[in-house]
């Protein structure tokens, strides 16, 4: 876990790719990198993710699965190779299977309350969702009592408030269709993949 954190802390920007198809995950991770985003999140919304989980665990690329939501997902992501396992809240299953098989999980929570849950589980880092909606003063204010916490800021990111919720006390940001809408990801456009990505990246700077 100490590692996952360490990690998003030298590289804070993880892809989160929902979309109807994919036709070569590792082409598209690899479009990814090129633009500067090592850590790309495939999930269960599209259909047969653990195949193209496999194939990009298989090529070493950074890649987790999410929208984990019980214990099966958990497993099946993680003998593809997931490397890490999210969730858009809190699942005591997900984490349980996590915890056995050492692999850190990021756990979606949104109030005070939910975010010590998410730690008491085993949580590498909390992911907050919708960050957009709070915005980015929402994360200074958790790390008031919870000084320290692992933070990150998912749902409605994009280039220009991406920076911002850093600034407050993310650890990292998830980038959704700002970088890889689903269309264009179907389409196999990895070309402008990697121009959105190195754009975003750019916003950090």
């Amino acid at each position: 876990m100490t590692d996952l954190r360490a990690a998003l802390t030298a590289q804070p920007v993880i892809a989160v790719v929902r979309a109807p198809e994919i036709p070569d995950a590792v082409a598209l991770c690899e479009a990814l990198a090129e633009g500067g985003i090592a850590w790309t999140e495939l999930t269960f919304t599209t259909p047969d993710v653990t195949r193209h989980v496999a194939a990009a665990a298989k090529a070493g690329c950074r890649i987790g699965v999410g929208t984990v939501l019980t214990a099966e997902q958990a497993r099946e992501g993680i003998d593809a190779g997931a490397g890490f396992l999210v969730t858009p809240g809190l699942r005591p299953a997900v984490a349980a299977v996590a915890r056995e098989a050492g692999i850190p999980v990021v756990m979606g929570a949104l109030t005070p309350s939910e975010v010590a849950d998410a730690l008491d589980l085993g949580a590498a880092a909390v992911k907050i969702f919708p960050a957009k909606a709070f915005g980015p003063g929402y994360f200074k204010d958790l790390h008031g009592p919870y000084p320290g916490i692992p933070l990150v800021a998912s749902g409605g990111v994009n280039a220009t408030n991406a920076r911002a919720f850093l600034d407050h006390g993310a650890l990292a940001v998830c980038a959704g269709t700002d970088v890889v809408p689903p269309q264009t990801v179907a389409a196999g456009d990895w070309a402008e993949i990697t121009r959105r990505a190195k754009a975003f990246v750019a916003s950090l700077d």
